[in-house]
């Protein structure tokens, strides 16, 4: 059933991630290309409340697809997440004559979402944007491929100081509750462990898998840490640590940060981007609302928000696996 939506309003929410722009770019032409009015919002939920709104056209979203961040600004709304401030936010849609929302953004941008589409009935899509690839029903998010060559490169080059002095580097990459990022990374980059919050590997059991491996003649070593992985306080005190109960090694740490976010966008990223902006458009002109657009085995897919902000914490088990045995 088709609808009679004429007028598309667009936000980033959250942390950005590289691909949003090739995203928006796509929601635009999509529009336009199923004769649909675009408006940008500015500064994500914050901006919408505030009626800071543009209009956007074909011309408007050129040479994009090729940038990092986003260039709709975003950040996060405490007001939002109040049924009054959303009653705001509604309001300025509404004088505005906007008949249809598209956020990008995680797990707490399809939350906001979905509590915004309920209360006021209004089609609401969303796009997974963020780098630690943690949201339900979809096998990839946008920005996480990106963020993941990112990693890896930055191991790369750290490894070759590693060898140099024979020194054990810990690096710690982005991924509070999740564990993907620092997996794939560990194992693409060879590092000796990687430590998620899926798994508590502990202490001792590091150390002690650190002691077999300089016996087995390592002279350096790489370990990648998640961040919200719970072996010590933080990652400087997991450092101190294993200087005191094993000898012989030098111990560094790296934390990686926000330069995982930034960066062009690989074109992983500016493909899975434009395809699920363009099945977003499509969905509304359906009639479809308060569901997020993903992809499953190479297949762009509807996921209703409920479904896509349920907490999963499992990891691939078979990929770790796997690097405890490529890590010997």
């Amino acid at each position: 059933m088709k609808t009679s939506i004429k007028r598309v309003g667009v936000l980033t929410s959250g942390g950005d991630s590289p691909g949003m722009n090739a995203a928006i770019r796509a929601i635009v032409r999509a529009s336009v290309y199923h004769n649909l009015e675009c408006v940008g919002i500015y500064r994500g939920f914050e901006g919408l409340m505030e009626g800071d709104f543009k209009e956007l056209n074909a011309r408007s979203v050129k040479n994009l697809i090729n940038r990092g961040g986003t260039f709709l600004k975003s950040a996060r709304s405490a007001e939002f997440r109040t049924k009054e401030g959303r009653e705001i936010a509604y309001n300025h849609l509404k004088n505005a004559n906007i008949d249809a929302l598209v956020v990008i953004g995680g797990d707490g941008t399809f939350r906001g979402a979905a509590a915004f589409s309920k209360e006021f009935n209004f089609p609401v899509i969303g796009l997974p944007g963020t780098i630690d690839n943690d949201i339900n029903g979809t096998d990839f998010t946008i920005g996480y491929d990106t963020a993941l060559n990112t990693v890896v490169e930055a191991i790369d080059k750290i490894r070759d100081t590693a060898h140099s002095h024979n020194r054990l580097f810990l690096v710690e990459v982005m991924g509070r509750d999740a564990g993907d990022l620092a997996l794939n990374a560990g194992v693409g980059a060879g590092a000796e462990e990687i430590l998620i919050p899926e798994e508590d590997l502990g202490k001792d059991k590091l150390v002690e898998s650190l002691r077999r491996s300089k016996k087995a003649g390592k002279t350096s070593s790489i370990i990648v840490v998640s961040e919200g992985d719970q072996i010590g306080k933080n990652i400087f005190k997991l450092a101190d640590y294993i200087e005191e109960n094993l000898k012989g090694y030098e111990v560094r740490v790296t934390v990686l940060g926000h330069i995982q976010r930034g960066g062009s966008p690989s074109c992983f990223d500016r493909v899975l981007a434009s395809r699920l902006g363009v099945a977003a458009i499509d969905a509304l002109v359906a009639g479809e609302q308060n569901v997020m657009i993903g992809i499953k085995n190479h297949e762009v897919l509807s996921v209703p928000f409920s479904e896509a902000i349920k907490k999963d914490t499992s990891i691939d088990t078979d990929l770790i696996r796997v690097s405890d045995i490529v890590s010997l």
